[in-house]
């Protein structure tokens, strides 16, 4: 038994989690290596290893030559008798089996062999990251901040270094060297350095894998989230969904005393999150996206994806937000271009009283054709009307 082979192997695959069939085959190439640059040949050679015992033997296939003097190649041929001692019944034009000892090999050959061994297991360390990061993709991770990198942050994640682009860092938000940082991974590529890995403090999922982590019912999949949201920073909208008919969804997601959602809120350092029922019905779910706002009616398009909505004098700026974010974020979180009027304004945009299309033959949230467009959501985030919550 090759002990010390043996040791060195079950260290690399505990330490380095690589796989022992992978680390046995860099040793095959780098023998087979070592022969080529010592015989110039390699096509006769084969390396057998016991993956248990870790015992290997580098076996040459040479031609039998009758005469000794007519051996031209010793790498590939061997006079007949000395093929005789290991194989008493071979004859001249026949092949047999040599073992060589790699002890024989020069200086320079012994090198390139390390050197094989070297460059495979940095391969196969390259590879295990690679994977083990690939399978994180579109997942959260745990890292610390290191430093400030060109126009992003350097951030460990324990054996490999992300970057987070200034692109995805939440504006305002201000990231400490050491601190311990959720984050959320975009992009893992190959290189021949290693894995390259972008991750994200600003993409909507982030906030969507945070809420699975931390909420029983979205992780064993009785509550769905069905769309979210979101500005970084400053606020997300999500939609969820029960599949239990006795489990309240909202509640399940802001759970008792919010102590859910304020673990989350805290995590992204007080970004506010609104929670809302989901609903198939475009006009349902427009009103229950505008929350807080209260809703007088939708009057829905779903073909052409667009929404004119009518809410009380006192509530416009409410239902658009500052900004125009309440509204924006609805618009984002429903797929509607949403145009949000005041009950006083509804009867000159759209020529007709609200409250005459609330009785039996349209109740609140049915869709109503014919209405001339106004003005949409994003117009009131370039300098047009705005409001303030309240």
């Amino acid at each position: 038994m090759n002990s010390e082979l043996k040791i060195a192997l079950d260290m690399l695959e505990r330490e380095r989690e690589i796989d022992r069939k992978a680390l046995l085959d860099a040793i095959r190439d780098s023998l087979k290596k070592a022969w080529d640059n010592q015989y110039k040949s390699s096509d006769n050679v084969r390396v057998d290893i016991d993956e248990d015992t870790c015992e290997y033997h580098l076996i040459a296939r040479k031609e039998v030559i009758e005469l000794a003097d007519d051996v031209m190649d010793p790498a590939i041929e061997i006079s007949w008798d000395e093929a005789k001692e290991i194989d008493p019944e071979v004859q001249p034009g026949g092949f047999v089996d040599v073992e060589m000892n790699p002890k024989e090999f020069g200086r320079i050959a012994t090198q390139n062999a390390k050197n094989v061994i070297t460059q495979k297991i940095r391969e196969k360390e390259r590879d295990v990251l690679f994977n083990q990061f690939i399978e994180k993709k579109s997942d959260i991770i745990t890292g610390v901040v290191q430093r400030r990198v060109g126009k992003g942050f350097s951030i460990n994640l324990g054996k490999t270094d992300a970057l987070l682009p200034d692109t995805e860092c939440v504006p305002g938000e201000h990231l400490k060297p050491q601190g311990r940082v959720k984050v959320y991974v975009l992009e893992v590529t190959s290189t021949p350095k290693g894995p390259k890995i972008t991750v994200s403090r600003s993409h909507p999922n982030l906030v969507k894998r945070l809420f699975e982590e931390e909420v029983t019912e979205i992780k064993d999949g009785t509550v769905e989230i069905k769309a979210i949201a979101r500005e970084a920073g400053s606020r997300t909208k999500m939609a969820v969904m029960s599949h239990n008919p006795n489990v309240d969804p909202v509640g399940a997601c802001v759970g008792v005393n919010g102590s859910r959602v304020n673990a989350i809120v805290n995590e992204l350092y007080g970004e506010k999150i609104d929670i809302i029922n989901w609903n198939e019905n475009p006009g349902e779910m427009i009103q229950n996206a505008l929350s807080p706002a209260k809703i007088v009616n939708v009057f829905a398009d779903p073909e052409e994806k667009t929404a004119n909505v009518v809410v009380p004098d006192q509530q416009l700026s409410l239902a658009i937000g500052k900004s125009g974010q309440n509204a924006r974020l609805a618009a984002k979180l429903t797929n509607f271009k949403i145009d949000i009027k005041s009950e006083s304004q509804a009867k000159d945009a759209f020529g007709f009283r609200v409250e005459d299309y609330m009785g039996d033959e349209y109740e609140e949230g049915e869709y109503i054709e014919g209405y001339e467009e106004g003005t949409y959501a994003e117009d009131y985030a370039e300098g047009g009307q705005t409001g303030e919550e309240e």
